[in-house]
């Protein structure tokens, strides 16, 4: 991924004016606080999402995705993927509190724990508060993601720097796969499906089947980030995510989140074979003896909410038939480079 000067023109998934980037520097002095330079994310065939940018901090190409990290006006430094917005400073708590905190709770002693993809080290911040976790092993395929975050996102510094966590650049298939030990936790924060990225092989049933449930310890517990999964948007993802891992474990809860920079609610779908006790005292007491800090986003109260979703999408969660295959696949929005990097 090179960090020499390019020239940015419109273009999908783009920006509204010609901005010039060299490396970490401004656009240019005349454009630093010019509102004029957007950048836009096409969020479906009718609707785009658009923000102001004070400045292009990098932006680049590795084996597998398209990479930049943008200063943006209303929402801080934002990490875009593919054209697909993966979290901003000001509101990504909301986001990995919603993944890593309500199965780690659920969990009656969580101690290790897996995560697919989670190179930003964001995931990986909010697992080590957790006392009682002793090993986290972090899975990402992309070398140059890691290495990029690890440079830039420093808010996330002393999760890399910390001795319970293992990075492991790898596919999580491969990487699960050819490993004796079993976690009590295995996270899925990979990318959204698109068609011709890397991550959509991750979301079927065979690799929930035959990967990620072999690999969990008695009482484990496995989620992922599930997609857009608003009044509109539910059904693009959400909704088969969902329907394909109730085929594999006995229990399963979906839960949604608002994040005012994905312009959307999110999804989430934690499951496992062992019931999900989600009692909002019992969580707070949770939060209280084993959390070292304070969340921002998540408590008790807060997280049972999330899993009463609305009459429409409660609905289309229990009709949906569609189970996701690796022939038989749904995707998001927007495309990725075209590479198949997973083996199956």
């Amino acid at each position: 991924m090179g960090e020499a000067s390019v020239e940015i023109v419109h273009a999908i998934n783009g920006f509204t004016k010609n901005c010039y980037v060299a490396d970490m520097r401004d656009v240019n002095s005349e454009d630093d606080n010019d509102s004029s330079c957007w950048y836009e994310e096409i969020l479906d065939e009718d609707l785009k999402w658009s923000f102001a940018l004070n400045r292009v901090l990098h932006k680049g190409t590795s084996e597998f995705q398209d990479i930049a990290l943008l200063d943006t006006k209303r929402f801080g430094k934002v990490l875009v993927i593919d054209g697909k917005m993966q979290s901003a400073e000001v509101d990504e708590f909301i986001y990995h509190e919603c993944l890593i905190h309500p199965p780690l709770l659920c969990h009656p002693n969580p101690k290790t724990l897996f995560i697919m993809g989670g190179g930003e080290g964001s995931t990986a911040r909010e697992v080590i508060k957790h006392k009682t976790i002793d090993k986290v092993v972090m899975c990402d395929i992309d070398q140059e993601v890691v290495d990029f975050c690890r440079r830039y996102l420093t808010g996330n510094r002393e999760a890399f720097s910390s001795k319970k966590l293992s990075i492991v650049i790898n596919d999580a298939k491969a990487e699960l796969e050819k490993r004796n030990d079993k976690f009590d936790i295995i996270v899925g924060d990979l990318a959204d499906p698109v068609e011709g990225g890397p991550c959509y092989q991750l979301y079927t049933k065979s690799f929930y089947e035959n990967i990620v449930k072999p690999k969990l310890n008695k009482n484990g517990i496995f989620v992922t980030q599930a997609g857009p999964a608003g009044i509109f948007t539910h059904k693009e993802v959400f909704t088969s995510i969902h329907n394909t891992i109730k085929q594999v474990f006995k229990y399963v809860k979906a839960y949604t989140a608002h994040v005012p920079s994905f312009a959307d609610t999110w999804g989430w779908v934690m499951a496992s074979d062992q019931p999900l006790e989600i009692d909002p005292e019992e969580i707070d007491k949770r939060i209280e003896e084993r959390i070292g800090g304070e969340l921002l986003y998540l408590n008790g109260p807060s997280f049972l909410s999330s899993t009463t979703l609305n009459k429409t999408i409660s609905t289309s969660l229990l009709n949906e038939t569609h189970v996701y295959t690796e022939v038989d696949a749904r995707f998001i929005h927007g495309h990725g480079l075209g590479v198949a990097p997973y083996r199956f």
